[in-house]
């Protein structure tokens, strides 16, 4: 999957990276590179912190101006500055170039049932390390789309709405499985 985002940081470079005055052309894999890994470790990140909701709100919605977009934009900027040497200007404006575009062609593409390039089970499965093995990704995401995920209506998306989802709302044997989920 990496390298499939690779590819789609590679699309988006453009201008960008590869004819950007700011980034010597020795580096320009470098920093295409670092906005694949950022975008990794951004939804990584969120998993492992629990965020869900996040995570799923940015592949049904595959908006520009969802949080976790917001999120890898500023890691990849981050990563920019510390490993290519750019300035924080210019390594803001390459990564708001760059990683909303692929963000956005990413869940497009995960979403369209046509486009077998990116598989939403196979990108939880790789984001948590194979722990969602189990859960049916696709039956949230489009629980998701419905509203329906907050079980509970306490305006939030966890543990206890999973648990309602998949026992029904009794049992806590799924949140115990649940819980260690998306640790890193």
């Amino acid at each position: 999957m990496l390298d499939q985002i690779m590819d789609l940081i590679r699309k988006n470079a453009g201008s960008a990276v590869t004819n950007n005055p700011s980034i010597p052309n020795e580096k320009n894999e470098t920093a295409i590179q670092e906005g694949g890994n950022s975008i990794m470790e951004t939804l990584k990140d969120a998993l492992a912190g629990g965020r869900l909701n996040d995570v799923l709100g940015y592949f049904k919605g595959g908006s520009s101006d969802s949080r976790i977009v917001d999120e890898a934009t500023h890691n990849y900027s981050r990563q920019l500055q510390n490993n290519i040497g750019l300035d924080s200007k210019d390594a803001n404006d390459v990564a708001s170039q760059v990683i909303p575009n692929a963000m956005s062609q990413l869940a497009s593409k995960t979403n369209d049932p046509s486009d077998k390039s990116f598989n939403i089970q196979d990108i939880f499965n790789q984001l948590s390390g194979g722990k969602t093995g189990g859960l049916d990704i696709q039956n949230l995401l489009s629980k998701f789309g419905a509203g329906n995920l907050d079980a509970d209506k306490d305006g939030d998306v966890d543990f206890k709405d999973l648990q309602a989802m998949f026992t029904g709302g009794g049992a806590s044997g799924f949140l115990n499985t649940a819980k260690g989920l998306f640790n890193k």
